[in-house]
């Protein structure tokens, strides 16, 4: 496990540490930031802050052009959002636009700028994006950024040369399928994400009570095997729509969605949009609710939908 460092100049943990603390041994709540294609996060941060969002949550998780598509860069973003909304944030890096060159300094310099959770991916295909004149990159996939960071922690670069002044502490965490029809193929790669360092494992949104046990069931052994201190991080993504628990269900494998949500959601949307959007909600308000009980440290996604966020999200205390 990364220890927590004290900041040194006033003695007391950072917003990054005191995030990390609460993954490690706490409740631990973010909630995903989209930025778009635009030079300006002020309407985004306008919107988390017209519902109080910031007060609701531990931190946030910044994106990383998602589906290859042109975005806000998620260094600069992060900087801004930690500014503006004065909580920590993970930033999103993809192996996709960026070899261990670009990587190691990027990381370099965001530190000064308390960027310094990272959430490695290796990056959706260009073929994906909006952008087909790209080229991708993928040096290596997501453990390679995450031995970037471990080198970076021990004072090194990838190279093993050592570095002219060291670096705050990095902290790594990586991202899992919530499902597979190969669930011991779900497993080895579970096992390599924590092998590599990974310190937090945040899936893809979870329906089924039963995935999540069997996930966290998966990281406590090989926590065990290995001597490492892995955090489970349940995906959430609320489904108000028979549309998109459809996609869900047909377009992304990695992802289970019971037959039961498809059928009343079906159902739903043949009487009226408002009550296909109560049975959706009502649908994911329990299994919120489940999720948190079994294993309250969550990732909430909602695609930049703060009011549907609002409406599931316990209020900010008092």
């Amino acid at each position: 496990m990364i220890k927590s460092p004290k900041n040194l100049k006033n003695g007391t943990k950072t917003m990054i540490e005191t995030l990390i603390h609460k993954l490690q041994k706490d409740h631990f709540l973010t909630l995903e930031v989209a930025p778009h294609a635009s030079p300006t996060l002020t309407p985004l941060i306008h919107s988390i802050q017209s519902v109080g969002l910031e007060k609701r949550v531990d931190g946030f998780v910044c994106t990383d052009s998602p589906l290859a598509k042109l975005r806000h860069s998620s260094i600069l973003a992060t900087i801004k959002l930690q500014q503006s909304l004065q909580k920590p944030v993970i930033c999103t890096l993809s192996m996709r636009d960026r070899n261990s060159l670009a990587l190691q300094g990027e990381l370099m310099g965001a530190n000064e700028f308390d960027v310094r959770a990272i959430l490695a991916l290796t990056g959706d295909a260009i073929r994906l994006g909006d952008q087909p004149q790209a080229k991708g990159v993928f040096e290596g996939k997501s453990t390679l950024l995450l031995e970037i960071i471990q080198s970076f922690n021990r004072g090194i670069d990838l190279q093993g040369q050592p570095l002219k002044s060291p670096l705050r502490p990095l902290y790594p965490l990586a991202v899992i399928n919530s499902y597979s029809q190969s669930p011991e193929s779900l497993k080895k790669r579970l096992r390599q994400k924590i092998e590599a360092g990974a310190i937090g494992i945040v899936t893809q949104p979870i329906y089924d009570l039963e995935v999540a046990k069997t996930l966290l069931g998966w990281v406590h052994e090989i926590n065990q095997e290995l001597g490492t201190f892995s955090e489970l991080v349940l995906g959430y993504f609320p489904v108000v729509s028979y549309r998109t628990a459809h996609f869900l269900y047909s377009k992304l494998p990695g992802v289970y969605i019971p037959n039961e949500w498809l059928s009343q959601l079906e159902a739903a949307s043949k009487i009226n949009p408002e009550e296909e959007r109560r049975v959706g909600l009502e649908l994911s308000r329990n299994i919120w609710l489940g999720l948190w009980d079994f294993h309250p440290k969550i990732h909430f996604m909602s695609a930049n939908n703060t009011k549907l966020a609002s409406e599931i999200l316990p209020p900010p205390p008092t």
